[in-house]
């Protein structure tokens, strides 16, 4: 799956999340890349996705004029698991979930103990 087709995909999966998840979203951009570099992942974990900026909770009153959050999805390390696209879509959805829960505020540690490490 080429990067565009890849980015089709994740474009897809971000409209069919529930209505509410969409309209909670404010200031905050999703880009797909072929994987993370250095800057992003220095670990190099091999991250599906990555989720930068402010979470909602910590926005205070002084939120303003900021730059826009980022939800990085990244193509190569899910298309290296190699499913088909029925469980592809499903993994694009499990990261999309796991890095939105991020932006709402949710750590790392609640999810994994709720399932969504």
């Amino acid at each position: 799956m080429d990067h565009d087709e890849f980015e089709d995909f994740v474009s897809d999966t971000i409209a069919s999340l529930p209505d509410w998840v969409q309209e909670a979203l404010h200031n905050i951009d999703f880009l797909v890349l072929d994987q993370a570099d250095e800057h992003l992942d220095p670990d190099g974990d091999g991250l599906l996705g990555l989720y930068t900026g402010v979470a909602l909770p910590d926005r205070g009153v002084d939120y303003a004029g900021e730059l826009p959050d980022v939800i990085y999805i990244f193509r190569q390390p899910h298309l290296d698991m190699g499913l088909p696209p029925e469980e592809l879509r499903d993994e694009v959805a499990k990261t999309l979930i796991h890095e939105i829960a991020h932006y709402f505020g949710i750590d790392d540690d609640h999810l994994d103990e709720i399932g969504w490490g």
